[in-house]
């Protein structure tokens, strides 16, 4: 499948909720065991669980690999995404 140049593109795979490979990603603001706040080429994307962990990551790429028990995964709109990444940066100054 070929994709416009410039336009948007992520992929997001998941197995039997414990191995998540996410495509698209700028940048990983935060991260611990329970939560990943992600930049996408589509929005803060926040991945929630339990153990979780990062198995691989290539910002060259796009690409996090995240292992553990997925609870969910939740899209910020804009103006959650902000007051959320104060807060985040707030936490880990």
């Amino acid at each position: 499948m070929e994709h416009a140049k410039g336009a948007k593109h992520q992929e997001i795979r998941m197995l039997n909720r414990k191995s998540l490979d996410i495509t698209g990603v700028g940048n990983v603001e935060s991260f611990d065991n329970e939560e990943f706040l992600l930049e996408t080429e589509c929005g803060f994307l926040t991945v929630r669980g339990q153990n979780l962990h990062m198995k691989n990551l290539s910002l060259e790429q796009g690409l996090v690999s995240i292992e553990g028990t997925i609870h969910s995964l939740v899209y910020l709109d804009g103006s959650a995404g902000a007051k959320s990444k104060g807060l985040f940066g707030k936490l880990f100054k």
